[in-house]
């Protein structure tokens, strides 16, 4: 069983209910998915940037991520309907509590100058967003044979409507949430 799984059923649950008041055991607020996604504009004039970031978005997820194409022609960025612009997973079950617990313990202290996580980046429906600027704080990536880093965006969906009991899901899993003297009352 996934280790932030396991924290989940001992002890984040009972401390999320009592903390709440919540009476019903499925009100509880849960991880629902990860999504993945890494945008690779630049795809269109070559191709090894979207192989390259297939490659590693699979190392890092785990699971063989589905290439997103353009909607839309847009002649200002050279793009046409239907290539190739990007790539993203979506990870749920196992898998999304195993990635979880590599982002909070192991890439996100990889970062230079690392202050936490903006604790204000929840989109009002109980989900939370961060972005990576490259995917080499992950270890599965070899930065010596990588060419070209590569961001992401990754989304966490919680089961709550609410920002305040998603943000205290997050930080009982141990996510490192920046210091802020508006959300501290």
């Amino acid at each position: 069983m996934a280790r932030l799984l396991e924290h989940y059923n001992t002890t984040v649950a009972q401390a999320m209910e009592s903390k709440f008041g919540l009476t019903n055991k499925m009100s509880i607020p849960k991880l629902e998915k990860i999504s993945i996604n890494m945008g690779v504009g630049r795809a269109t004039q070559d191709k090894a940037l979207m192989e390259a970031a297939v490659d590693s978005l699979t190392k890092i997820s785990g699971q063989k991520p589905l290439i997103t194409k353009a909607k839309t022609s847009v002649a200002g960025f050279k793009l046409r309907e239907g290539n190739d612009i990007g790539c993203k997973v979506t990870l749920r079950g196992k898998r999304m509590y195993e990635f979880l617990d590599r982002l909070i313990t192991i890439a996100l202290p990889r970062i230079r100058d690392f202050r936490g996580v903006n604790p204000t980046s929840f989109d009002g429906h109980g989900n939370y967003t961060l972005g990576l600027a490259e995917q080499v704080v992950f270890p599965e990536i070899d930065a010596d044979r990588l060419q070209h880093t590569q961001g992401m965006d990754i989304t966490i969906v919680t089961s709550t409507n609410s920002d305040e009991q998603a943000r205290e899901l997050l930080r009982a899993f141990g996510m490192p949430f920046r210091a802020s003297a508006k959300l501290e009352r």
